[in-house]
């Protein structure tokens, strides 16, 4: 895996460039912060489903990270991303390789996440269901 591969845009999603990177750091405030890799980084601020497995066996578990209330959290440390998304409609999925899904749904009142990167890349899921994404200088609203 290259960090160096720019994220793709799709006409509904943004395909982030982090597969194969491992959770190697996880630290919370008022948001859930995933570092990934050394160059990238996902923050959480709305409350997050983490689930393991198919959904229709295991159901998931609300992470909320305004009040700490992030502890299943704990077990991504050391996981390696096989698939990371971010939806236009402000929807942010992470697909780990130790069967863990992260789904960050879009807040109507505050930006609900964000994924920052080399290049000056970031991804901010907008109030409402926009997202907003900017390359070194350069910044765009989908």
């Amino acid at each position: 895996m290259s960090t160096e591969e720019s994220p793709v845009e799709h006409e509904d999603r943004w395909i982030l460039n982090l597969r194969g990177l491992s959770v190697t750091r996880i630290s919370v405030d008022f948001r859930l912060v995933l570092t990934l890799g050394s160059h990238w980084e996902v923050a959480l601020e709305a409350p997050v489903n983490l689930s393991h497995g198919t959904a229709h066996a295991n159901p998931s578990v609300l992470l909320n990270p305004e009040s700490q209330d992030v502890a299943a959290a704990l077990a991504l440390f050391g996981a390696k991303v096989l698939s990371a998304i971010a939806f236009k409609s402000g929807t942010l999925r992470l697909v780990l390789d130790t069967g863990h899904h992260l789904t960050c749904s879009s807040d109507p009142s505050f930006e609900a996440w964000q994924v920052t990167g080399p290049g000056g890349w970031r991804f901010v899921s907008l109030p409402g269901g926009d997202l907003a994404f900017w390359s070194g200088s350069a910044a765009n609203e989908s």
